[in-house]
């Protein structure tokens, strides 16, 4: 079945009209802004007018958006809530060819928001399924802390209560990476406090309203957050908290050298260098040459005896 022309394919930028081409049929994973409207790509304005429906979380909120560039292709609210009788009619259109646009409230889709299953069974069913990339919550929270970004941990909204908290940061303790999390105004401070009992007083950024008016980005270590947050009124808008990594402990020369007589047992030197560095992050370069003089020392040793 052909793809509906039933609304003006086109979008509104600084005044101007500019024509959107139908899209062939797919499911379109928009990234839309996290707050100001001009964080959105020529791409995604295209691929929202050229859509034939937008699938999204709140019309409400999503029409501000389109209203805002003139987009006048059909919202279709998909949510948590009527996903289970939504989404056979999102696959539905899918099947007869339509290009279905999913975004959500704010950011990219599938952050932390629905979307995950309809992507899932548009997959198994053989559609196509393009991403748009964009803002993104988790990103500008990254690059704006200071912290860390060879390697990050998104890990969403922690639960609620504390219990289940505290559970939840004890499995993360040990993961080798910023960590990222989203959480809401009226538990920031209770949660960054249980982040410092949990991961131990590591450096942080509170991250609130990215983007929007009142932006704002504040730093410290936990203990110093909570406390700054605990002493306040609840804080508006939307809050992404940054953790450093844990701090790697120093390895000694004398606990490098253990290992290395301990993995020449059984290793060659270079092979023995490899894992040692693997396990201690100090330069295998180094610790090759150690373990050359180690072996060498050792052969020596058994031969004098």
């Amino acid at each position: 079945m052909p793809a509906d022309h039933d609304h003006a394919r086109s979008f509104t930028v600084d005044g101007n009209r500019v024509a959107a081409k139908a899209l062939p049929g797919g499911l379109y994973v928009v990234a839309t802004p996290i707050g100001n409207l001009g964080d959105i790509t020529l791409r995604a304005l295209a691929t929202l007018a050229g859509a034939d429906l937008i699938a999204c979380e709140d019309t409400r909120v999503s029409s501000v958006l389109t209203r805002h560039y003139g987009i006048t292709a059909k919202l279709t609210a998909y949510h948590e809530h009527n996903a289970a009788s939504v989404r056979p009619k999102l696959l539905a259109a899918l099947a007869e060819g339509k290009a279905v646009a999913l975004i959500s409230d704010a950011g990219t889709p599938l952050v932390s928001d629905p979307g995950y299953r309809l992507v899932v069974e548009a997959r198994a069913a053989g559609h196509k399924v393009v991403p748009i990339p964009g803002a993104s919550a988790v990103l500008a929270a990254l690059v704006a802390a200071g912290l860390p970004t060879d390697a990050f941990f998104f890990a969403g909204f922690l639960p609620p209560k504390t219990v289940a908290r505290a559970k939840r940061l004890k499995e993360l303790v040990a993961v080798p990476a910023t960590l990222v999390f989203f959480e809401s105004p009226q538990r920031v401070a209770a949660a960054l406090a249980d982040m410092r009992d949990a991961l131990g007083d590591r450096e942080a950024v509170v991250a609130r309203e990215l983007t929007k008016a009142f932006e704002e980005t504040r730093s410290g270590t936990l203990a110093s957050l909570a406390a700054e947050f605990a002493g306040k009124p609840t804080p508006k808008g939307e809050i992404v908290v940054v953790v450093a990594p844990p701090r790697e402990e120093a390895v000694s020369a004398e606990d490098a050298d253990r290992l290395l007589v301990s993995l020449l047992k059984e290793k060659g030197v270079s092979e023995a260098a490899s894992e040692a560095a693997e396990l201690t992050g100090l330069p295998r370069r180094e610790l090759y040459r150690r373990a050359l003089a180690l072996k060498d020392g050792t052969e020596k040793s058994d031969a004098g005896e």
